[in-house]
């Protein structure tokens, strides 16, 4: 579990396509540009940013459901469980805060929130080198999990 119900989106956006297997909660970057709208071109897709590519890579949002990879002929999608199918449209959070995990290293309360590799969220102090997403709201609680405000321009 990366997110709890605890959230108040303000801005989300459902045009963007992840043909790899994530968990919600981390923060995605773009792969491929789409063309005009794109709101059905396959060429707009977000994938899991690298450690590697973390200062050029720009981040779309953060992940508000779980992207799987099941075989559709035996088993089905968990829709009460915000699964979506490897391959299809993913919905991102781009304003607004959530209760997440998905957290490396320690964070401070009011500090701006940057990203690392794999997606996970991390204080300035950590990662001054990826671009500001947001800004801690609170602690974290004894299962690893804190308040941050996203805010991805």
């Amino acid at each position: 579990m990366a997110l709890r119900p605890d959230r108040n989106e303000f801005l989300t956006d459902l045009s963007f396509f992840m043909d790899e297997v994530a968990e919600r909660g981390i923060l995605v970057v773009q792969s491929t540009q789409g063309s005009g709208a794109a709101m059905d071109q396959s060429e707009a897709a977000v994938k899991i940013g690298t450690y590697a590519n973390r200062a050029t890579d720009m981040p779309v949002g953060l992940l508000l459901c779980d992207v799987v990879n099941l075989d559709l002929t035996r088993q089905h999608i968990n829709y009460a469980k915000d699964e979506v199918q490897k391959g299809n449209k993913v919905l991102l959070l781009r304003r607004g805060f959530v209760v997440t995990d998905q957290i490396s290293g320690d964070i401070t309360m009011g500090e701006p929130a940057h990203w690392m590799g794999g997606g996970q969220l991390c204080s300035a102090t950590a990662e001054s080198v990826s671009v500001q997403v947001g800004r801690w709201l609170s602690k974290k609680d004894a299962d690893g999990f804190a308040k941050v405000e996203i805010n991805i321009v």
